[in-house]
């Protein structure tokens, strides 16, 4: 349903370090950048699905970060992971990163049975979700 989103930060190199780090075991790279000079204010980078092959969406930024002085309000993101060891692995790597805890990972069943889910805080306070929802 959602095509892309773009959020502003308040420091690109470090939101860069803390998002390279909790994408990385889930797949998702900066797949494309735009300067500055396209822009009109600071350069933008996208992230997306690794060009791999495996996904239809590859290499197609989704999730848009760009520096700025007024940042994107408070806001809750989930990306899909592979599987529970890849939530577990994104939630190492973003606490490594600089990240904030909001909720180890484990089960949500509130949600559903095989909600695997783990939170936490970027560099700027928004609530970062890695979820996989197949069965263990």
């Amino acid at each position: 349903m959602i095509d892309h989103m773009g959020l502003r930060v308040a420091d690109l190199a470090a939101a860069r370090a803390f998002y390279d780090a909790a994408f990385a075991p889930l797949g998702i790279d900066v797949v494309m950048t735009v300067g500055a000079e396209l822009t009109g204010g600071s350069a933008v980078l996208g992230y997306g699905p690794r060009a791999d092959g495996r996904d239809i969406q590859a290499g197609k930024p989704s999730f848009w970060i760009g520096e700025d002085e007024v940042l994107t309000g408070p806001l809750h993101v989930a990306f899909v992971a592979p599987s529970r060891a890849a939530v577990d692995a994104f939630y190492a790597a973003a606490l490594a990163a600089g990240g904030t805890d909001n909720g180890p990972p484990g089960l949500r069943p509130h949600y559903h049975p095989n909600y695997y889910a783990a939170f936490v805080f970027d560099p700027d306070g928004r609530n970062i979700e890695a979820v996989c929802h197949a069965p263990a």
